[in-house]
């Protein structure tokens, strides 16, 4: 909230100290992280909803409800760009329900999103499909099978004659391909569409100059995806949906960080390229820094081998290996990054739309 309303002031001071805060309640966050995480996952009555369990609790009683679901998953779609998306949605739906849920860990797609479609945590998926988890250093896509995820998770429960449909929109030409196909799956009880938008938005940021510049700190990088969202094929997509009176609901997989500083970490070929997690052996790293998991099972995480563990970046720091040390921190310095535990990172928005009559 506060950040998007000091994007309307120029009061350099106010941002100073709200900047202080967030930096003092994400050092708390990752320290509530560390105490709980483990426990959550293990039965802990207090367990806040998280990537496996959105779908069962949130949206599967809608469908029961017999209502037709739109479930539009916006990819590292962080809260404070909702706030700013909102609304202009909000000029043709009305937000029934907007409540928030945790990431699991990684904060990355591989692992948040499969998690979010199975309705499982990633070992249970290694064990379940064996042949469908891909490791982070094995070169085969990692998001290639959600569809049949989702699918099979609806026959989890009981839901194996349900209708649904499956979209993921990487280019604007698909996008628009969406809206003008849309009448062929609205009788489906269930359409799902992921928007990869925002994420190669975040990933063109640390590769490409002229997206370094536009989107140059967090008011440039939300002002950048309110462009976006304006002239995109999703709000087209969004209105011929309000006239045919659809229920959408709108959510992501994980969030993102821009990270300042970076912590020396040692590892041998074979770590995983990440800069906000690491999975690996034989790794040295700043303990101080990170949350450690010498024992990958223990947090429903496969590993690569017998020995591998993970560790996880801390608030807005990078791993940068010691060689070339000076270059790689001036190269991704700045850049917004995702896989560690950050408020920006692990929250996410969770919201159902009505049509506005």
């Amino acid at each position: 909230y506060w950040d998007l309303e000091l994007d309307k002031s120029n009061d350099d001071g106010l941002r100073e100290v709200l900047e202080t805060q967030k930096k003092e309640a994400n050092s708390q966050f990752f320290k509530f992280i560390e105490r709980n995480y483990r426990d959550w996952l293990h039965g802990d009555e207090d367990a806040p909803t998280m990537s496996h369990t959105v779908f069962h609790r949130w949206v599967n009683p809608m469908i029961s409800n017999g209502d037709k679901v739109f479930w539009i998953v916006i990819d590292n779609l962080r809260l404070d760009q909702w706030k700013l998306i909102k609304p202009v949605i909000e000029d043709y739906y009305v937000t029934t329900e907007e409540k928030d849920f945790y990431s699991i860990l990684p904060t990355a797609t591989q692992y948040a999103r499969n998690a979010l479609f199975s309705g499982l945590m990633p070992s249970e998926i290694q064990k379940r499909f064996p042949d469908k988890w891909i490791h982070d250093t094995e070169d085969e896509g990692k998001n290639l099978n959600e569809e049949f995820f989702m699918r099979d998770q609806l026959n989890r429960l009981g839901k194996s004659d349900v209708k649904m449909s499956y979209n993921k929109i990487v280019t604007q030409a698909a996008g628009k391909k969406l809206v003008e196909n849309v009448a062929n799956i609205l009788d489906n009880e269930l359409n799902v569409v992921v928007y990869n938008f925002v994420d190669m938005l975040s990933h063109a940021k640390t590769d490409m100059k002229v997206i370094r510049e536009l989107a140059d700190n967090d008011k440039a990088y939300r002002s950048l995806t309110l462009s976006w969202f304006q002239n995109s094929s999703l709000l087209e997509l969004l209105k011929e949906l309000r006239e045919k009176k659809y229920k959408v609901v709108i959510t992501t997989d994980h969030g993102t960080v821009n990270v300042d500083n970076p912590t020396k970490l040692v590892g041998d070929r074979n770590v995983n390229t990440n800069l906000r997690y690491k999975v690996g052996r034989n790794m040295s790293y700043q303990s101080k820094d990170v949350y450690e998991v010498k024992d990958p099972e223990d947090i429903y995480l496969p590993k690569p081998n017998i020995n591998s563990l993970f560790v996880f970046a801390k608030e807005n720091l990078f791993f940068a290996y010691p060689n070339n040390f000076n270059h790689y921190v001036k190269y991704y310095r700045n850049t917004f990054q995702h896989g560690g535990i950050s408020l920006e990172e692990v929250i996410v928005p969770f919201a159902v739309l009505e049509p506005r009559p």
